[in-house]
């Protein structure tokens, strides 16, 4: 051997850098192709469950919770399901509106389940505490409130199967901005000493309430001191109440809690007008 062909020759360290070289290629490639085989299983099955699998098919998937008079029948026609539906196709915030604005709840919390598929709804029933009515165009408009002074329809009363007839106690003059107030009486309704028969509204906001020992309360407008007035509310029912039995109070202003004015009719005088009641101590 000459030598040329000695030279030319790689040497026993060439050889094996090639080898090294081919191996971690062929390492390369095959790592590709698993990538590609699994982009394209995972892929697969994405399809299979959206198109599939994570779709509800029956009612049977829709799982009501928490509530004794809403069925699931008129869970899927109040938001209105048409089966099969594909479940990431639901939003669940846009569902959970939908369904409180037509439902007798307080409150609807609506979850999507993937595994299995299904569509849960948990809800916080409404219950009717009284009679409403309030003034449309129309003229006036019967309906209920809650306990936490939100207007229900008479077909969202309906659906309440447990209430046992309609509540005694009635709201005039019902207006969406005064719900707090509102709800503020009647949390407060059993505690003031006498039944309270209807809370009113005027148009201008001025709050009123009848009840059976004291007749027709002033409460002037619902602000800070309403809790203060309701107190002495409470108070004159259980200090006054016998006190005025025999003298027709026609009503009892408590706009300045600090000074009740007690009115009553005026006393007939021999030649001249009567008299305005004295204020309550």
């Amino acid at each position: 051997m000459s030598p040329l062909e000695t030279e030319r020759r790689p040497g026993p360290g060439a050889e094996r850098r090639r080898q090294l070289r081919l191996q971690r290629r062929s390492q390369r490639l095959q790592e590709i192709w698993r990538v590609l085989v699994l982009v394209g299983a995972s892929a697969g099955l994405g399809w299979v469950l959206l198109g599939q699998g994570w779709s509800l098919r029956s009612p049977t998937q829709v799982e009501v919770v928490g509530s004794r008079q809403v069925s699931r029948e008129q869970i899927i026609q109040e938001a209105r399901l048409r089966f099969p539906v594909q479940l990431l196709n639901l939003q669940p915030r846009q569902l959970a509106a939908q369904l409180a604005a037509a439902l007798p709840v307080e409150n609807v919390q609506v979850t999507r389940l993937m595994l299995p598929p299904r569509l849960r709804i948990d809800l916080v029933d409404r219950k009717a505490v009284a009679r409403a009515e309030r003034p449309t165009g129309r003229g006036l408009e019967q309906g209920y409130v809650d306990r936490l002074g939100n207007w229900m329809t008479s077909r969202q009363q309906s659906g309440a199967n447990g209430l046992g007839g309609a509540p005694l106690l009635l709201v005039s003059g019902w207006q969406e901005h005064l719900r707090p107030p509102l709800a503020q009486v009647l949390g407060r309704s059993g505690q003031l000493g006498s039944t309270l028969l209807e809370i009113h509204f005027e148009p201008n906001g001025n709050l009123w309430l009848i009840t059976s020992s004291l007749g027709k309360v002033r409460l002037g407008q619902p602000d800070g001191q309403l809790g203060r007035r309701l107190d002495m509310l409470s108070h004159l029912s259980s200090q006054l109440a016998s006190r005025v039995k025999g003298l027709k109070v026609q009503s009892i202003d408590l706009s300045d809690p600090d000074h009740p004015e007690l009115g009553l009719p005026p006393k007939p005088r021999p030649g001249g007008p009567g008299g305005s009641g004295p204020g309550v101590d």
